[in-house]
């Protein structure tokens, strides 16, 4: 049977949430939406990725941070770890980017290597 799944993160940023996203090339879009599963479950998000001929998949903030909800079994073309793996990934590369720059440092250089892992080459000039 189809239903709602509630995946807990640690995406606090409405912004860098947003900037993982669209990284990775998906639409977004921002307001009050209704995520509905197969079986005619609705959870309420604030991020919605519309995906066409699929489920969606939403973002809902709940003490202090978003939780990914989706039906699983009708979103097409998309896994669930997979996924939530790839846009923890990007919203840590922005985070962290936020802060060091916050810091006074400036990117030299970015490398990925085969398995995915980025490498940050910042410098601060004083």
């Amino acid at each position: 049977m189809s239903h709602l799944s509630r995946i807990r993160t640690q995406f606090a940023s409405k912004d860098l949430l947003v900037k993982a996203l669209q990284d990775l090339g998906y639409q977004t879009e921002e307001g009050n939406f209704t995520i509905k599963s197969i079986s005619g479950a609705k959870e309420q998000v604030q991020i919605r990725i519309p995906l066409r001929l699929s489920g969606d998949i939403g973002f809902h903030k709940s003490n202090e941070v978003y939780e990914v909800i989706a039906d699983w079994a009708a979103v097409r073309g998309v896994r669930q770890k997979e996924f939530v793996n790839q846009v923890a990934q990007r919203y840590a590369y922005h985070a962290a980017r936020e802060k060091l720059e916050a810091q006074g440092f400036t990117l030299v250089e970015e490398q990925v290597n085969e398995t995915g892992q980025i490498r940050l080459l910042l410098r601060r000039i004083n």
